[in-house]
């Protein structure tokens, strides 16, 4: 269990990234979810121990992570948003290094390590080949490749399928999925579908503060029979934002589907529809945004 208390991050700017943000993540996948600027990456580096809060605490069973971060470090596996790579260096080779790095000293037993690792994301036809000419999803299957060193029980990903095309994509969060049956696997994203297809729990990450955390289900439960849907023409638009809270707009057909958010029929051609994870999340930042601008004018 990885348990976030009361962490706040205050730049030097003056930018507050982090405000009082807690958390409890179990085992198995968990999405943090929000737009970019939410804090997420933040609050991953602080997890990851590369950065340290203003103030607040992380625990990961029995480590105080602020306290004693090489423990944290010894069980951790990493990967960030861009990650950087030697030229030239074959897969195999710099799978090795990084496994010295992470204090596997023995050379068969690095040897082993890199190429079940590389077996496993589905590389291995590729090992001889330089890791700085992999296409996006092969560098992120790499990535992962390279968390894995050490049977971590902490795993960190953030935005790790971002830019990849829709085969890579599943292929990546296949693999996320299987790694996160016996591990806690921390996902960090903007994309609601990865949240939707892998994460049994999540949270929605705003302004530097969590604003919703729980099951899917259970979240979903706060909207369910508030979604209502119309296909209207694009002239129409901007009349529907005027007297509607609009979530989302999405072109189908040349004409537009529109999907509000009220608690009851809001007539108009509206019809019920089933909420999903993309109703909940746009509809989150919707409110937010709405009572922000509603206390400006105040």
């Amino acid at each position: 269990m990885l348990t976030v208390s009361g962490l706040t991050h205050v730049y030097a700017n003056g930018t507050r990234a982090l405000d009082a943000v807690t958390l409890a993540i179990p085992t198995g996948m968990y999405g943090l979810l929000g737009p970019n600027g939410a804090g997420k990456s933040t609050l991953m580096r602080c997890i990851a121990t590369l950065q340290t809060p203003s103030q607040g605490s992380i625990r990961f069973d029995d480590i105080d992570v602020l306290r004693e971060p090489e423990r944290l470090r010894a069980v951790l596996g990493y990967l960030p948003q861009d990650f950087g790579v030697y030229p030239r260096v074959s897969a195999q080779d710099l799978l090795e290094h990084l496994a010295v790095l992470k204090g596997i000293s023995g050379r068969g037993e690095r040897r082993e390590t890199a190429e079940a690792l590389l077996r496993q994301v589905n590389l291995w036809e590729v090992r001889k080949k330089a890791v700085a000419g992999f296409s996006g999803g092969m560098r992120q299957r790499f990535g992962i490749a390279q968390a894995l060193i050490g049977t971590p029980r902490l795993i960190i990903v953030d935005e790790p399928t971002a830019g990849l095309d829709p085969e890579e994509r599943q292929r990546f969060n296949n693999l996320l999925a299987e790694i996160g049956e016996s591990v806690v696997v921390i996902l960090s994203t903007h994309i609601v579908d990865d949240v939707t297809d892998l994460c049994s729990n999540m949270a929605i990450m705003d302004g530097g503060r969590i604003v919703h955390a729980g099951a899917p289900a259970q979240l979903l439960a706060a909207i369910r029979g508030r979604i209502w849907r119309s296909v209207v023409d694009k002239s129409r638009i901007a009349e529907v934002r005027r007297r509607h809270e609009v979530i989302s707009t999405r072109l189908r057909g040349g004409r537009h589907e529109v999907r509000v958010v009220a608690g009851s029929n809001p007539g108009e051609g509206f019809e019920p529809t089933e909420a999903t994870l993309e109703d909940l999340y746009f509809a989150t930042l919707s409110g937010r945004r709405h009572s922000a601008a509603a206390a400006a004018v105040a």
